[in-house]
């Protein structure tokens, strides 16, 4: 980022990050977010999201530079001095996020679009097992896949509910894409897939009536649907900046061997 960047200043509604971005607001001026070149995003990964999201559905789509005042903070940077902020944005080192864009279609003919920059989800909504045919590039690869659910995480994602669920861990640089089950039943020894992340990946519900599903993209959900395709959105990259020697690669690294 060049020395003299427009930034705007955005903080969740928590006490810790509303004092921490009082203490940065006295450091700088800051612009807002339509005006900006980059964002100091103030937070747990959860507000970084929704202010990503955010981004997605208004724009603009500028770089976002994380300050852990959450919890895990997996896509922030560590909270330290609020006095050098503003040079450790101009330092600091970009990484493109590829988010996913999921297109839905309800069993009344209503069709949604949602991004994911972490996972879309498929779940049953019922004690019955859901019942799915799964397709890569338009071949079916599972014709009937029993389970709770499946998922499709991109690399920023991996390390959330993908692993959670037994899935693979995705280096940030891997152009791949985790398709994983959530308690699969059949196909036994199906334990998932690591796809091109130029994949389309689609799902149909099989026994709509008698096992309906749901999708979630990220935060956003969509009830009883028959028909769910998942592509990356290559027009709408987003960009993270981390502080040199503490990149979004180093922390997937370090989750792998978390004991």
């Amino acid at each position: 980022m060049p020395d003299r960047a427009r930034l705007a200043l955005l903080a969740s509604d928590t006490e810790r990050a509303q004092a921490a971005a009082a203490a940065i607001a006295a450091t700088g001026t800051w612009v807002p977010l339509a005006e900006a070149d980059a964002v100091v995003v103030i937070g747990g990964d959860g507000f970084m999201l929704q202010t990503l999201h955010h981004m997605l559905d208004d724009g603009p789509l500028i770089p976002a530079y994380g300050l852990n005042h959450g919890t895990v903070g997996f896509l922030m940077n560590r909270a330290r001095s609020s006095r050098d902020i503003v040079d450790r944005v101009a330092k600091a080192k970009a990484v493109a996020v590829a988010p996913l864009a999921m297109t839905a279609t309800t069993r009344s003919g209503v069709e949604q679009r949602f991004c994911a920059i972490n996972e879309v989800s498929l779940l049953r909504e019922t004690r019955q097992t859901a019942k799915l045919e799964v397709s890569v590039d338009g071949k079916v690869r599972i014709p009937e896949l029993a389970c709770d659910g499946v998922l499709v995480a991109t690399p920023a994602g991996s390390t959330a509910y993908n692993l959670s669920a037994n899935g693979p861990i995705l280096p940030l640089g891997s152009a791949m894409l985790a398709l994983t089950p959530i308690s699969p039943f059949r196909p036994r020894r199906w334990r998932g897939a690591i796809l091109p992340d130029s994949s389309r990946i689609g799902f149909r519900v099989l026994e709509p009536d008698k096992r309906p599903v749901s999708v979630v993209a990220d935060q956003k959900e969509l009830r009883d649907i028959a028909e769910v395709s998942i592509a990356i959105a290559l027009d709408q990259r987003l960009t993270l900046l981390f502080d040199r020697g503490h990149s979004l690669d180093d922390r997937i690294v370090t989750e792998q061997f978390q004991v």
